[in-house]
């Protein structure tokens, strides 16, 4: 993530985490949102860099973390049936 600083990632962490816990409908506790949206972070980069998607500062990290979760989330659902 671009312009942030570590505090910044674990924040934009947790809060993509809990974003992509709602829109999943699931629950999980601070901890596990945090992974969630640090892998999602990862994720999200990564998808973002191969369609060729800049993205900069807090919201735009917040976003592509958050499409990451989301996706993580997603695949861990189709994987767990």
């Amino acid at each position: 993530m671009q312009g942030v600083g570590w505090i910044g990632f674990i924040v934009i962490g947790i809060l993509a985490g809990w974003i992509a816990e709602k829109v999943m409908n699931s629950r999980h506790g601070l901890l596990t949102n945090l992974i969630v949206g640090v892998v999602g972070a990862f994720i999200g980069g990564f998808l973002a860099n191969a369609v060729g998607i800049a993205f900069y500062g807090f919201l735009g990290s917040l976003v592509v973390a958050t499409i990451g979760a989301i996706v993580l989330l997603w695949v861990l659902r189709m994987i767990k049936r």
